[in-house]
């Protein structure tokens, strides 16, 4: 009578038993599965990390400017930007838009003028040391009463330069040519103003609108508006 209940017990000792192995096989799977996933995922985050350098380092870096100031004082910065960035390999494209047209004119006549610019520093580019270190902050309403004033701030700013030796906007303009920037025109802004192509220089590589720049200016790793 009590043989049934004995094989009753051993049977389900047995069945725990094998169940506790299961689960302790399963464990170590898991485990080692784990422990595959882990090796694999670090494998894989450095491969990919070694390729995304190769593939950072290969890549050309690209600048869109905007310029749209048609003074001597505004002509440098998009020059400058552009010609030292294409100087470190980069691809570089200048859209020109409203005066900013005047820099792509075959006649320079760009003026610069301290009205309305208080930040221009307003020194003299002859005499000692200590006199032309003096920045003269004449009021707006005197610089606009004296007949000439502006030429002379041009003649200024031009032998100051000059005298830094910094290039002039035709050397920086031709250095830009032949690092390959591409110069573009905006057509609108050349309609509006009754210009006609033949008066800037040969090499602006397109007539276009400000759609056709944009999709290119938002591809470009650097985009300044100048």
């Amino acid at each position: 009578m009590f043989l049934p209940i004995r094989i009753l017990v051993v049977a389900q000792f047995n069945m725990k038993g094998a169940n506790i192995m299961n689960r302790t096989s399963l464990a170590i799977v898991s485990e080692s599965d784990q422990l595959e996933r882990d090796r694999f995922n670090q494998w894989f985050k450095e491969e990919f990390e070694k390729e995304s350098n190769i593939r950072a380092e290969a890549k050309t870096n690209t600048m869109a400017l905007i310029a749209t100031k048609g003074t001597l004082d505004w002509a440098y910065p998009p020059f400058i930007l552009a010609s030292t960035a294409s100087a470190l390999g980069w691809e570089v494209s200048i859209f020109f838009s409203f005066y900013g047209l005047e820099l792509l004119k075959k006649d320079l006549q760009l003026g610069v003028s301290p009205l309305g610019n208080p930040a221009m520093p307003m020194k003299m580019p002859i005499g000692p040391e200590w006199f032309r270190g003096i920045d003269w902050k004449i009021p707006n309403i005197v610089m606009g009463n004296i007949p000439g004033f502006e030429l002379m701030a041009k003649s200024m700013f031009n032998s100051t330069l000059k005298q830094k030796g910094v290039a002039s906007i035709e050397e920086l303009r031709s250095a830009c040519i032949e690092a390959e920037v591409k110069l573009v025109a905006c057509q609108m802004t050349v309609d509006l103003f009754g210009y006609s192509k033949t008066d800037f220089v040969p090499e602006v590589a397109e007539w276009v609108g400000a759609a056709s720049f944009l999709p290119l200016a938002a591809k470009a790793d650097v985009c300044l508006y100048i």
